[in-house]
């Protein structure tokens, strides 16, 4: 089987920091090729992978702002597209743009949804609805409108991860600084039980940041920036629980997988994918109110984290997800 595996462009394949996208991008190219299948990755020319790589820029447009993002990824896009007879599938990662080449080359597209930036995009979905082949990353995360393949849970390299037992008394908030995902929210949890706040991410909006994350720095709130694998792996570990009190549905939330993975407890917001995720009480709490939450924080010695590695190897490894995208592969060219 030749698959061809379509990377978003933003950033390089597998990211240096965030990245989401290109991250699992990256997890199922490389566990493809060791499951011994013809991939070809098509992503930035800086990416590391075992696959052949195809690509039109050298490096990815938030990380070289002379490139036009518009502009790259209309060649990003052509120049698979362009190729598509080569290959048997092809497995899109680029969200909706790919979908209008689809009725214009031979090899069948499966694509996976990645979340819906705006109900917006939808339309696009559905004129592709019946000749396409949906992916969806959890439950939670599906439209009523379309039409889908599988859900296929997002797959961590689990020996990125190490399970910690022993960890230091501080909470971790790891994720993109913006209201969405809650970092005022895991500021005012931190303080009201009087715990130490490590926060990791970009800030994506600078005046979110400015008003309501600057203010509290000091030694009880500190901000590190963004971290990369080693130090993500490490300040997980470390962590006596995660902060994920998100202020929209989450498709899915790499971050809380990977925390769990460390064996580190989750305490989210009730929303989208989370309880997906979860196992309430069990593997973190799920809380319907910051109240909640903070309550939630006292009751953390109650979990046990070789419970939460556990959990979290089972449904969210590599070798599960590309297991997953095999299946769905062979459906679909059964059919």
């Amino acid at each position: 089987m030749r698959i061809a595996v379509l990377a978003p462009v933003a950033w390089r394949t597998p990211p240096r920091h965030y990245g989401p996208w290109e991250q699992i991008a990256s997890n199922l190219t490389e566990g493809l090729v060791s499951s011994g299948f013809d991939v070809t990755l098509f992503a930035t020319g800086d990416s590391l992978t075992t696959a052949k790589l195809d690509f039109v820029a050298q490096r990815g447009y938030e990380e070289d702002k002379e490139q036009d993002a518009k502009v790259l990824e209309c060649l990003h896009i052509s120049n698979l597209m362009e190729k598509a007879s080569r290959f048997d599938i092809i497995h899109n990662h680029f969200d909706f743009l790919p979908l209008t080449w689809s009725r214009l080359i031979a090899p069948p597209m499966i694509t996976t949804i990645h979340g819906f930036s705006s109900h917006k995009i939808v339309p696009v979905f559905k004129k592709y609805n019946k000749t396409s082949h949906y992916i969806s990353i959890s439950n939670a995360d599906r439209s009523r409108e379309l039409d889908y393949l599988a859900t296929v849970y997002n797959g961590i390299n689990t020996a990125e991860f190490t399970f910690n037992n022993t960890p230091e008394d501080y909470l971790l908030y790891f994720g993109r600084i913006h209201h969405d995902k809650g970092t005022a929210e895991a500021i005012q949890i931190a303080m009201s039980t009087k715990r130490r706040l490590i926060i990791a991410g970009i800030i994506q909006d600078s005046n979110y940041y400015e008003t309501h994350v600057k203010p509290y720095l000091g030694d009880q709130i500190q901000f590190i920036g963004s971290a990369g694998p080693e130090e993500r792996n490490i300040l997980m570990g470390n962590a006596s629980a995660l902060l994920h009190p998100i202020n929209f549905k989450e498709p899915f939330g790499m971050s809380v997988a990977e925390a769990m993975l460390c064996g580190t407890p989750v305490i989210a917001f009730n929303k989208g994918s989370m309880p997906e995720l979860i196992k309430h009480e069990e593997t973190g709490f799920l809380a319907n109110s910051p109240e909640e939450a903070i309550e939630a924080v006292h009751e953390i010695p109650k979990i046990n984290r070789s419970a939460c590695h556990k959990w979290a190897a089972s449904r969210f490894s590599k070798e599960k997800m590309v297991s997953d995208y095999i299946k769905a592969y062979q459906k679909v060219l059964e059919n």
